[in-house]
């Protein structure tokens, strides 16, 4: 059964539903307490994820600058304010510029991780033949525990290991090193590990960009005599834009608070301590949990500034290649 057209259409026929909506219960469902408590139910949902936010992140957060200005040792329930000597110390000590210095081979690792990832991404999203089983090879590292890595690689770069072993098979006995154990040579050793690791993730995120830039674009790039090169540079890479700038910011954040597999590997010795590692050192080993909690302050602040910067070079715009 079908009701008769009005014969109102457009303006007229919104003024007649206007004037029909208010004798409706749709009318009047804004108010009432039942109205109320329907406008009142997101915020109820939002109230403990909020609270846990605020509880778990904001609060040790604060708690971790106040401590930044005193000497609190951890245990004590006095804490006495130092002003910025903590700062100071952070930027004087001899010991903690070195770390900062050991971040930069994990910084130029996440460069030589990003380049590695958006070469397989852009080669793997053309067709290739067993192109699933290329981005599972790929993707596989980062599944793999870090730990689990750090005990891997530590065996297998170890004397005598397996990259020793195939070394020697190949007769390059002359590039046999201590990997681990020689400070010239290990930390290069350490930064490769972490490429090796995270490269996977940033390919999937380039991948998953590539992926998502319409089809059409390619097939009238490729009528105007567009090379694999041309689509690249003109098409894929401006399109993913937003995307290696979210993997510059996660490289640079990552570099600087590096952790497991230099702990795992070598404990912090042979100069491969990094700022991580020297922070946790200072707060349980040496109890100087002020000190430690500047530190991590700087972390954050160098962190900040880097995406900052990012943000002011490279900035967010939309993409038109129509």
């Amino acid at each position: 059964m079908t009701t008769a057209p009005s014969g109102l259409t457009g303006p007229a026929a919104a003024a007649e539903r206007d004037a029909v909506a208010p004798t409706t219960p749709r009318g009047r469902r804004g108010g009432g307490p039942a109205g109320r408590a329907r406008k009142l139910t997101p915020y109820l949902f939002l109230l403990i994820p909020v609270g846990l936010l605020l509880l778990l992140t904001y609060v040790p957060v604060v708690n971790m600058f106040w401590y930044s200005f005193t000497d609190w040792d951890g245990l004590d329930k006095t804490k006495n304010l130092v002003g910025f000597d903590n700062y100071v110390e952070v930027f004087t000590d001899p010991d903690n510029v070195r770390v900062f210095l050991v971040s930069l081979y994990y910084v130029v690792g996440s460069f030589v991780q990003m380049a590695l990832a958006l070469y397989f991404a852009t080669l793997l999203s053309f067709k290739v033949r067993f192109k699933n089983m290329w981005k599972g090879i790929l993707f596989f590292p980062y599944l793999i525990n870090g730990v689990a890595i750090g005990l891997i690689f530590l065996n297998f770069l170890k004397p005598g290991g397996g990259l020793d072993t195939v070394l020697m098979k190949a007769g390059l006995d002359g590039l046999i090193h201590q990997w681990t154990g020689d400070p010239d040579i290990a930390n290069y050793t350490l930064a490769s590990v972490s490429v090796w690791r995270y490269t996977g993730l940033t390919f999937v995120m380039f991948l998953g960009a590539i992926q998502s830039i319409n089809s059409d674009i390619y097939e009238a790039a490729a009528l105007d005599g567009a090379t694999r090169w041309h689509e690249f540079w003109h098409i894929i890479l401006p399109s993913i834009r937003p995307i290696v700038g979210l993997a510059f910011i996660l490289g640079i954040s990552g570099s600087l608070s590096v952790f497991e597999i230099p702990f795992v590997m070598t404990g912090g010795s042979n100069g491969t301590e990094t700022f991580v590692i020297r922070t946790i050192w200072m707060a349980f080993q040496r109890n100087t949990v002020g000190l430690a909690s500047a530190m991590a302050v700087v972390l954050l602040l160098f962190v900040l500034i880097v995406t900052w910067m990012q943000r002011k070079i490279v900035p967010e715009e939309e993409v038109d290649l129509t």
